[in-house]
């Protein structure tokens, strides 16, 4: 539930903080008429994430055992790839996120009204594909539906009360340090993710080595228990992996970790607010990712 909670709420600020840049931006360009059609564009993007998501869950059922191994493996595994350039991406450009967005809602401003809502469905329609498969690659490793989606609503409903709170100048958020630490432990989370659907892909005989286990810790933390199922919420815990799961897992931490750190330390910069664009002519948020 926790991992899932982090994943909306990243998400969701994410897309919550573009949203607002957009609006922002029209209101200073006196287009608040095209303000609707950027809205129906973003409820568009909502609508179709959550169509995968229901496609993701209820699709399946119909699949042979094997075959929903397979499904299960591959998209965990694309589901890790997904967040992880995610994350990186996130680093590297969120500094000149603001100034490309503003520029994107001038040109659609001067064209037509389609050019408006695919701009409100694309900004925010990646976030929501990300959430939707990532979430559940999440519950599939964590084994428990209604807690991972609760905990995936509870995020996004923290995040669009935050980017409220933001854009009211009400509080002030270092995004930089915001987006570093749960950065951070996303990458936790996927390495969880990528050793379950590892696991997947060998129950399925995809993948070999799957009767070797490299330990086994059900004596002391089984899934039964309160902090077994807490630590296959957070990181995909597994009390009996095998070899190959353990070194993917321990590969993957080992690469990423220090990568992320070293492309996304924040600086210290002075903190930025979006203010209210109804009281101020200019949004004046930056994400302030190294």
């Amino acid at each position: 539930m926790l991992a899932n909670a982090l994943i909306g709420l990243r998400e969701g600020l994410e897309a919550g903080l573009v949203v607002a840049i957009l609006v922002a931006a029209l209101t200073r360009l006196g287009r608040r008429d095209l303000l609707p059609r950027l809205a129906g564009g973003v409820i568009a993007a909502v609508v179709l994430s959550l169509g995968v998501g229901a496609i993701l869950t209820f699709g399946p059922y119909g699949l042979s055992f094997q075959a929903q191994e397979i499904l299960g493996g591959a998209l965990s595994l694309v589901a890790v790839g997904l967040v992880t350039g995610m994350v990186f991406w996130m680093a590297r450009h969120a500094r000149g996120l603001r100034g490309e967005l503003e520029e994107r809602a001038r040109g659609a401003a001067l064209g037509s009204a389609l050019a408006v809502v695919l701009l409100g469905a694309v900004s925010v329609g990646r976030e929501g594909l990300e959430t939707a498969l990532f979430v559940w690659a999440s519950v599939r490793a964590s084994g428990d539906a209604a807690l991972g989606a609760l905990g995936a609503v509870l995020g996004i409903l923290v995040a669009v009360g935050i980017t409220v709170l933001i854009a009211r100048g009400m509080v002030r958020v270092n995004l930089g340090r915001f987006f570093f630490v749960t950065g951070l432990a996303l990458v936790v989370v996927a390495a969880g993710v990528l050793g379950y659907g590892i696991g997947e892909l060998q129950e399925a005989g995809v993948l070999p080595g799957g009767s070797a286990i490299a330990f086994s810790l059900a004596a002391i933390a089984p899934l039964s228990s309160w902090w077994g199922a807490l630590l296959a919420g957070l990181v995909g815990f597994t009390p009996e992996p095998t070899w190959l799961q353990v070194a993917a897992w321990l590969a993957y931490l080992a690469v990423v970790l220090p990568l992320f750190v070293r492309v996304a330390r924040p600086r210290r910069q002075p903190r930025a607010v979006l203010p209210d664009a109804t009281r101020h002519p200019a949004p004046a948020v930056e994400h302030r990712a190294a």
